[in-house]
């Protein structure tokens, strides 16, 4: 058997490792230019993200309800929250686009139990909301479960008009589908033009719709209409797109 002699074993030698660092440096221009890409393409955070802790807020005097709606802590040690009916702002947090998350619990008493979040508010007339009707979320009528989860611009977009000249635009059915008196996950991801809907953690939403308001900012509440309801671990984490 013939033997490669050294010299020829250490050009290849040299030329594999001169091969390899070639390899390296591309690689890494590469990764590099990726992950630029992925920086200036991303949203950026305007400010921290913020984690409520709702009977804190509501123990230093940061949750604003008019003096008709009333306002209790929730006796529940698997979700610390409160319990509330009527529109509560939260002191001090204006809002813009990004990200709302909270958990929910209505009833399953039927057009009684409307509960969810209202953003880019004013007054307690003039915000948009997105809300739910637990009552419909497994309702045997499929129309009915059509109408489980709603957005509305107040004043002039309210459920019914929005109904009557959009049918199931502005409300759709929720997916995964939670039991009418089980808490429940929700997220928004709210632009400058649209707003998404995902509960439980969905990786699709339930609903999308463009944002019928001309507002930019506003305030965040807590929604509740008929009966009172639940809300349990917000957090808002805000952000813009970046300048180009």
């Amino acid at each position: 058997m013939k033997l490669i002699s050294y010299p020829i074993v250490a050009a290849w030698h040299s030329r594999s490792i001169h091969l390899l660092r070639l390899l390296n440096r591309l690689l890494n221009r590469c990764l590099t230019a990726l992950l630029l890409l992925l920086f200036f393409s991303l949203p950026l955070p305007t400010t921290a993200q913020i984690v409520t802790s709702l009977p804190v807020m509501l123990q230093k005097k940061q949750l604003i309800t008019i003096p008709a709606n009333d306002i209790q802590v929730l006796k529940d040690k698997t979700h610390p929250g409160v319990t509330t009916k009527g529109i509560v702002w939260l002191k001090g947090v204006n809002f813009e686009q990004g990200t709302i998350d909270v958990d929910l619990r209505g009833k399953d008493v039927f057009l009684q139990s409307f509960l969810g979040i209202a953003f880019h508010g004013v007054d307690t007339l003039t915000y948009d909301v997105v809300y739910f009707r637990p009552f419909n979320f497994q309702h045997p009528d499929t129309l009915r479960r059509n109408w489980s989860v709603q957005y509305m611009s107040m004043p002039d977009h309210g459920w019914p008009q929005l109904r009557k000249e959009s049918p199931l635009t502005y409300e759709h059915s929720v997916q995964p589908v939670p039991r009418a008196d089980d808490w429940f996950h929700c997220r928004l991801q709210i632009t400058k033009t649209t707003v998404r809907v995902f509960v439980n953690y969905a990786a699709n939403p339930s609903l999308t719709v463009d944002l019928l308001n001309q507002r930019s900012e506003g305030l965040i509440g807590l929604w509740a209409d008929g009966l009172s309801g639940d809300f349990s671990n917000l957090t808002i984490h805000p952000y813009s797109a970046p300048k180009r």
